[in-house]
């Protein structure tokens, strides 16, 4: 089955319950413009719907988000769209929310008129045809600066993940907002993802797992792709060294970014303009392994071959 296509039976309209088989019934309206659904699924019969059941990954995005300001209750907010969505949680669903609802809720603006660059700032302002104060709230959230040119300002966030202008935003900002404003990253995004968790655990008495999700740019590749910059409840990094091959031979270094394909899926649904869905619910996915936050994801700077 093809990501998009609705799954065997009458599932445009008929309810359909989790798909790890725990937890409350989930009814969504596939004919309602305002939720959106993509099935992942294994070849199987599409007519054995137990086999589907056990071989799928569902993808809803939740609607009904408001645009979000400073101060808002973030996780009332969630609570409130996934239950006007009829959608009811189960455990082991993971709510993927975008990092810029959570930096805005969290009031992570800067405002660049009160910023007064240094002199670095203005040198790697001049060389990176960028404004100066941009450059300036790039490096105060920045460790080390790790590649420039026209155009481009690669860092290494004090979080440690390298990316672009430290992740600072200015695109789909609130028009309200005046000012020359930029967005940062959320101060602790683990802490973020965590305190979803436990506010949308306790309300739906189920365990979920929560990510922060960020698009990022990669090297040797064009394009964005969705990575986790916060992660509660789940394993961020699934090692698979030891375990056995097609063939029985051990794994020697097998590890997989988990936490990072759940956002890059989620971020399909999310989009990247005006699509208004910045957090999408994931049902089916099985892991073993305890829970871990991101910074099992960070390569040691040196191991780092690229720095």
């Amino acid at each position: 089955m093809k990501p998009g296509h609705s799954p065997p039976g009458n599932a445009a309209t008929e309810p359909y319950s989790c798909l790890s088989g725990r937890g409350l019934a989930r009814s969504i309206d596939r004919n309602d413009p305002g939720t959106k659904v993509v099935w992942l699924q294994n070849e199987t019969d599409d007519n054995d719907a137990a086999a589907m059941t056990k071989q799928s990954v569902r993808l809803t995005a939740i609607p009904g988000i408001p645009l979000v300001k400073p101060g808002d209750d973030l996780a009332a907010q969630l609570i409130s769209a996934l239950e006007e969505a009829a959608i009811e949680p189960c455990d082991d669903d993971i709510v993927v929310v975008a990092q810029k609802i959570v930096s805005k809720a969290e009031d992570r603006y800067v405002d660049l008129e009160d910023i007064e660059p240094s002199k670095r700032a203005r040198d790697l302002a001049e060389a990176t045809d960028k404004d100066p104060r941009l450059v300036e709230a790039v490096l105060s959230e920045s460790e080390e600066v790790v590649r420039y040119k026209p155009g481009v300002l690669i860092v290494a966030h004090r979080l440690g993940v390298v990316l672009a202008n430290a992740g600072i935003d200015a695109s789909n900002l609130d028009p309200s907002i005046e000012g020359e404003r930029v967005l940062l990253l959320p101060i602790d995004p683990d802490a973020s993802a965590q305190r979803l968790k436990e506010r949308l655990d306790e309300h739906f008495a189920v365990k979920l797992g929560v990510i922060v999700s960020d698009s990022v740019g990669r090297a040797w590749r064009n394009g964005t792709v969705g990575i986790a910059l916060g992660v509660a409840g789940l394993p961020s990094l699934q090692d698979l060294i030891g375990r056995a091959d097609l063939r029985g031979r051990p794994l020697q270094v097998t590890q997989t970014g988990f936490a990072d394909e759940l956002a890059s899926a989620a971020s399909l649904l999310m989009g990247q303009a005006d699509e208004r869905l910045p957090a999408v619910i994931i049902s089916g996915v099985v892991w073993d392994g305890p829970a871990a936050n991101t910074r099992a994801l960070l390569r040691p700077k040196e191991e780092d071959l690229f720095r």
